[in-house]
């Protein structure tokens, strides 16, 4: 059985590009507490809580239940649910898991395949984060959900669906002259550019392209804030800050909530702006909240 294909193709709700990350989430917590305790079964009502956090800070801005995956899940081959009535999931009532003791843990036959080859757990993770999250977000998202990578097995196995264009990065850094769009930060050790990363607008696992179009100049905070959905821009190009926000900090109110409604520096004269249904997906699928209003200048 080739259970990377099988990972691959998860079933999951689908429209237009919508986020809907809820099975990974819970494969990628599976296998963590795998590299725990291989034989040990995940009870709802004890893990509910770490599954709610990873939906809530990983999953879709629109808030949902992690019963929903737990039951679903089974459907793929991957994981098996039983209760204290026996084998099979009672549905995806959050009473109904808690009440019937319910526990998930990963299908037999994978568990054996992960026993016969220990690598293959890192590929299963490696192939979930590249097909579901930006590179930006693997590195915490795997010690979100206590997964243990080797470095061999960090590889991107992005030849799954299709190639990424490496010239990516010097297309966007150029045409937003070597500063982030965010702030301005245009740091450099000789003639290198550092802490300046060329950010997808619509996430390259959602089928954004490696263009001009569909890109940023951010500096290495504000990327991740952009993807972890605490920035956005707006139509007319201004930048979102999330109200769910929190900090305190001349820091915190100097780097990110200041930026609320100030208009995105560059590109430069020529290079294209960022595609309207770029920045119209990103609002919808990774900014979380509503905006803050303008800071007062």
């Amino acid at each position: 059985m080739d259970w990377l294909e099988r990972t691959a193709k998860l079933r999951q709700w689908t429209r237009s590009g919508t986020r809907a990350p809820h099975k990974p989430l819970l494969l990628l917590y599976a296998l963590g507490r795998f590299q725990e305790d291989a034989d040990g079964r995940l009870r709802y009502s004890a893990v509910e809580e770490d599954l709610q956090r990873l939906l809530t800070e990983y999953g879709p801005p629109n808030r949902t239940t992690p019963a929903y995956p737990f039951h679903h899940l089974v459907s793929d081959g991957v994981w098996e649910v039983r209760t204290d009535r026996g084998p099979g999931s009672p549905g995806t009532g959050v009473r109904d898991l808690r009440e019937t003791g319910a526990t998930g843990q990963l299908a037999p036959d994978l568990r054996a395949a992960l026993r016969r080859e220990p690598s293959l757990l890192g590929r299963i993770a490696r192939l979930l984060l590249d097909l579901h999250f930006p590179p930006s977000l693997h590195g915490e998202l795997c010690e979100a959900a206590g997964l243990e990578l080797e470095p061999g097995e960090a590889e991107q196995l992005a030849r799954v669906r299709r190639q990424r264009d490496r010239r990516m990065r010097e297309m966007v850094l150029t045409a937003y002259e070597y500063r982030c769009a965010f702030c301005g930060y245009d740091g450099r050790i000789g003639t290198v550019p550092v802490g300046l990363e060329a950010a997808h607008v619509r996430w390259w696992a959602f089928d954004g392209p490696d263009d001009v179009e569909n890109g940023l100049c951010l500096c290495s905070l504000h990327h991740k804030l952009f993807d972890k959905g605490v920035l956005g821009v707006a139509d007319g190009h201004r930048i979102l800050v999330s109200q769910r926000f929190v900090g305190h900090s001349a820091a915190a109110r100097e780097h990110v909530k200041a930026l609320a409604g100030r208009p995105l520096i560059g590109p430069q004269p020529g290079a294209r702006p960022v595609a309207a249904d770029h920045l119209d997906w990103h609002t919808s699928q990774v900014f979380h909240g509503s905006p803050r209003p303008a800071a007062a200048v």
